[in-house]
């Protein structure tokens, strides 16, 4: 587990709101948002819930961090406190998304754990992928549910989530591809695709053109 394994101990010792999460997530947390520490970042979740997650990552980002909640329940505005602020709406809707990025128009972090429904989770990255900061990453979390029908899911069926990540692997390759596949914004904005058990994680950084370069023994 990433650095002190802040995020765990928390978890396991939340005497707070509600927190519900996969342990196998908190690794993949740690990794991908440990360099935020520190550095007042703007995180953005979608799903609030208990209310449990926010607090949480209000603590670990540390002092300056912005948090930002989305979820349809107007109730879960109750868990607004200080530098965090939630957005009630569905996570689909560009009226909602246009209305969050004109508060916050530099997102560092983005973590969907909405609906879970194929449908959201094409549309949120669809919107908010491209907007989020240019060295951001973004999280999508319970992946299982792309295997499942109630959630628009099933294996190889198309337009789910992983299959949407199958192409996109395609795409952020589209260099090496012989002009078989066109160089995108996703491709020139995008360093790693990391996949992990029911997670991905998309990590930004601008990318440059390719050089190969070859070392060998000087001559004599």
């Amino acid at each position: 587990m990433a650095s002190d394994g802040f995020l765990y101990k928390y978890f396991m010792n939340n005497s707070g709101k509600v927190l519900h999460k996969w342990l196998n997530y908190f690794h993949v947390y740690e990794t991908h948002f440990e360099r935020f520490r520190g550095k007042a970042p703007v995180m953005l979740e979608i799903g609030v819930s208990g209310g449990g997650s926010l607090a949480m990552w209000k603590a670990y980002l540390g002092e300056g961090a912005r948090i930002i909640g989305v979820d349809i329940n107007p109730d879960c505005k109750v868990h607004e406190a200080d530098g965090i602020e939630i957005f009630i709406g569905n996570q689909s809707d560009p009226r909602l998304i246009e209305e969050i990025f004109a508060k916050y128009p530099e997102i560092d972090i983005v973590l969907d754990d909405g609906s879970h429904l194929m449908t959201d989770l094409q549309a949120s990255f669809a919107m908010m992928y491209p907007r989020i900061s240019k060295e951001g990453v973004y999280v999508v979390e319970d992946l299982q549910t792309c295997y499942w029908d109630e959630y628009g899911g099933g294996l190889r069926r198309d337009g789910t989530f992983i299959e949407v990540i199958k192409g996109l692997i395609d795409e952020l390759n589209a260099v090496y591809s012989r002009d078989a596949l066109p160089v995108t914004p996703f491709t020139a904005s995008t360093n790693s695709i990391n996949i992990y058990d029911a997670v991905v994680a998309f990590e930004k950084r601008p990318q440059g053109r390719r050089q190969a370069l070859v070392t060998a023994a000087m001559p004599v």
